[in-house]
């Protein structure tokens, strides 16, 4: 299966393996929970859909990496206790609690969550000293003398024996206690991630054309050369960086990520061409309406692997737009939410100000809960962070009074109605963006393969297709329907395969 396939099944065990019975114990007794072991090469995102799965199912979520721990650190240290045994007294080793049941209590601590994930990876990658406390834990919940709390979910994974010699095989005992999901790298699943977490569009227009290398491990004559997901996703990263700073990416530092010599140089060379086609081709002006005559006459005369890539460049372009409509959406709803409780609030209030102090300390305090749960991606965080920070800097100056609440509010609501006005401006502006884009790829392309490209995506991406649905295309709706998206889509990208 994907790791789209394995996220969508662990979230259905930790559905049922939390649900309760009347009397508050749960369904599944704790006994009866296997541990989930997922076992997939390295870089494809086990770690990355843990992650999600606690923030989406409102759990917490302890994640450690077995292969950095000692057996000392993952059982406890020993020490002596003297018991009494028909009357006479013995020495007996015990052991101190392991740090990791330890990080499990501290996270219920800190975050107030008694249920979440307990997330080991590499499990099958230890020590010889520590195989046996890695077996113990799968079959029997623990580390040492300590169980893994209740309501706490164990899941664990490993890397397959070709892509680590350290790999150590699970017995049939072992086998026989977990559920065992066997993963896969897939490129167009990667890809919806990869949306959402912004991945540099030069890496996603390459790994179109060439998804042969979005992960690759060989063996030959010069050693083991390999291409991850993870790889791909640090590389952007620093793209990202260096082009804010002025500085390049050549082969030498892609070559630092993606560790395949053919690979690295071939990336290079299609991200120089990317540049030089943004560039070239002035995908602003396209998208502002001002195409020059020769731009057309260039992508009549251009090779495939050109055309495709201009057509990504607009799609980034827009991808940018669509964004901006959501971040600056979710901030006028959140204060519209806001300010609708403040509203309700003040029918029962005696100071307009104090009240308005209430209510936002509320608001402050859940999201720093959440946040210290896990609950928030480092974008949920910024953009709840600057919400925040919009309602301290619209706070109500004067105190008023009661009788005064109509002028409070409505001194309170004009940062509100500031930040609505920005949001029709950029909504209008991007519907207009998207009209041009049309009015470019009809003229350039009419229905041939790179509108079936164009259209695929936009729908295919959760943001743009949100903003299309929201606010109509009659151009997009047209060709959706057309078109056939995806079924040509998938011809034409198997033709490239080939």
């Amino acid at each position: 299966m994907n790791i789209k396939q394995a996220k969508t099944e662990i979230m259905h065990s930790v559905s049922a393996y939390l649900a309760k019975n009347e009397a508050g114990e749960y369904k599944i007794p704790a006994v009866r929970q296997r541990p989930i072991l997922l076992m997939g090469p390295p870089g494809i995102g086990k770690t990355q859909i843990m992650e999600q799965i606690a923030r989406e199912c409102r759990i917490g979520l302890v994640a450690y990496t077995i292969t950095h721990h000692t057996r000392q650190s993952a059982v406890g240290l020993p020490f002596i206790r003297e018991k009494e045994y028909d009357g006479k007294n013995y020495s007996v080793t015990e052991y101190t609690m392991s740090e990791i049941i330890a990080s499990v209590y501290q996270k219920m601590e800190d975050s107030g969550l008694k249920e979440g994930i307990l997330f080991i990876d590499e499990i099958n990658c230890v020590s010889e000293t520590l195989a046996p406390t890695m077996l113990q834990f799968l079959q029997c919940k623990t580390f040492g003398n300590q169980a893994v709390p209740e309501g706490w979910i164990i899941v664990a994974a490993g890397n397959p024996p070709e892509y680590n010699k350290s790999v150590r095989d699970f017995d049939m005992v072992t086998l026989d206690r977990v559920r065992y999901l066997d993963i896969e790298a897939d490129f167009k699943v990667w890809k919806e991630y990869a949306k959402e977490k912004h991945i540099h569009s030069a890496i996603l227009s390459y790994l179109e054309l060439r998804p042969k290398n979005f992960y690759r491990v060989e063996a030959d004559v010069d050693g083991l050369q390999f291409v991850t997901a993870r790889g791909w996703e640090d590389l952007s990263n620093l793209m990202e960086t260096y082009e804010a700073m002025g500085l390049s990416v050549d082969e030498t530092v892609i070559h630092e990520f993606i560790h395949h010599k053919d690979v690295a140089e071939d990336a290079a060379a299609y991200f120089d061409l990317y540049r030089k086609y943004q560039d070239d081709y002035g995908i602003k002006e396209i998208l502002s309406g001002r195409v020059k005559p020769q731009i057309y006459e260039r992508v009549y005369k251009a090779a495939f692997d050109e055309r495709l890539s201009v057509v990504n460049l607009l799609l980034d372009g827009l991808q940018g737009m669509f964004e901006n409509v959501r971040r600056q959406k979710a901030k006028t709803d959140g204060w519209y939410e806001f300010l609708k409780e403040y509203r309700n609030r003040l029918n029962n209030c005696e100071h307009p100000a104090e009240c308005y102090e209430e209510l936002y300390k509320e608001a402050e305090s859940r999201y720093q809960q959440e946040k210290q749960s896990g609950f928030y991606t480092r974008e949920e965080a910024w953009a709840k962070e600057e919400l925040l920070k919009a309602l301290r800097e619209n706070a109500p100056v004067a105190e008023g009074s009661k009788e005064e609440t109509a002028l409070v509010f409505a001194e309170v609501k004009t940062g509100f109605d500031e930040t609505s006005a920005l949001l029709e401006q950029l909504e209008c502006e991007t519907k207009t963006a998207v009209e041009y884009a049309f009015d470019f790829m009809e003229q350039a392309f009419e229905q041939k393969e790179e509108m079936v490209v164009f259209v695929t995506e936009l729908t295919l991406g959760a943001v743009s297709s949100l903003f299309l649905s929201e606010h109509g295309c009659e151009r997009y709706f047209k060709y959706n329907e057309a078109l056939l998206v995806g079924t040509r889509k998938a011809e034409l990208l198997s033709e490239l395969e080939r």
